[in-house]
């Protein structure tokens, strides 16, 4: 088996549907299994998902376990040599899946993998490519917001949407590694609930020696916030979650950037609780 395809979902049935639809459409060439997590959801409509994809695994969790363990329970039973952790917001869009993992073939000391990602109405998703955040990247997307020019700040403006480049960090919503790999370095950090586990991997990926790569040749679609409630239950977990990594890279090693960032995070939370307000 080459790939094992992994996704967690969680009250997306009609997303999870085009999902796996494209995988179908897309992966003809490529010997795969889809292993699907659902986490809990209250709506149990994926249910009849079962019947129609009669190829894929289903996993049913008993209560939402958070993204990271959901995924490290799916892949445990995963048989590729490589596995693609693909959220059920995503759809493929073309035969590009070999050429990807030719690319992830030629590379030495792969680490892990990322493609070019747009909306509904086609705009460039600037999360497909990210650099570690540091105290000068982490205050212009906090306080400054995205600014599209050429420079290499959090997101890798530096590098062209469809170029082929390596990068510190991609986005978990598409992250291609090689299960023995994945192993190695322990696969995703379980302390994270959701959000911040694929940042934290691509960093110890980074620290272990390895290279992260975007590939910008092979785009998919990315329905993005419309898996998300934008309530204070998200904000506690996305702002807990940069809260976890910094305190597990930085309070020891860098305790300067550690204060910055750390404060920084709590300002900008506490401007989010008030907006929703």
């Amino acid at each position: 088996m080459k790939l094992s395809i992994v996704i967690v979902n969680y009250n997306v049935t009609r997303l999870l549907k085009n999902c796996l639809q494209s995988i179908q459409k897309y992966l003809i060439d490529t010997p795969y299994e889809v292993i699907v997590v659902d986490n809990a959801s209250t709506d149990s409509s994926w249910r009849q998902l079962m019947d129609e994809f009669t190829r894929f695994r289903f996993i049913a969790s008993e209560s939402n376990e958070g993204f990271a363990r959901a995924n490290n329970k799916a892949i445990r039973k995963a048989d590729g040599e490589y596995l693609l952790i693909l959220n059920p917001d995503t759809e493929l869009e073309g035969f590009y899946m070999q050429d990807i993992l030719d690319f992830a073939d030629s590379k030495a000391d792969f680490g892990c993998l990322g493609v070019r990602m747009h909306d509904a109405a086609g705009n460039f998703l600037p999360e497909s490519k990210r650099s570690v955040p540091d105290m000068i990247n982490s205050f212009e997307k906090l306080f400054v917001g995205f600014r599209k020019n050429e420079t290499k700040s959090y997101y890798r403006n530096d590098i062209g949407e469809y170029e082929n480049a390596e990068v510190e960090v991609i986005t978990g919503a598409f992250m291609l590694i090689r299960k023995e790999v994945y192993e190695q370095v322990g696969g995703l950090d379980e302390a994270y609930f959701m959000y911040g586990e694929d940042i934290d991997l691509c960093y110890t990926l980074l620290q272990k020696g390895y290279r992260n790569y975007y590939y910008g040749q092979a785009s998919i679609l990315h329905h993005k916030g419309e898996s998300t409630v934008k309530d204070e239950v998200y904000l506690n977990r996305f702002y807990g979650a940069m809260q976890i990594f910094i305190h597990k890279y930085y309070k020891t090693s860098k305790p300067m950037q550690y204060s910055f960032l750390k404060a920084g995070l709590r300002l900008r939370h506490t401007i989010e609780k008030i907006k929703l307000k």
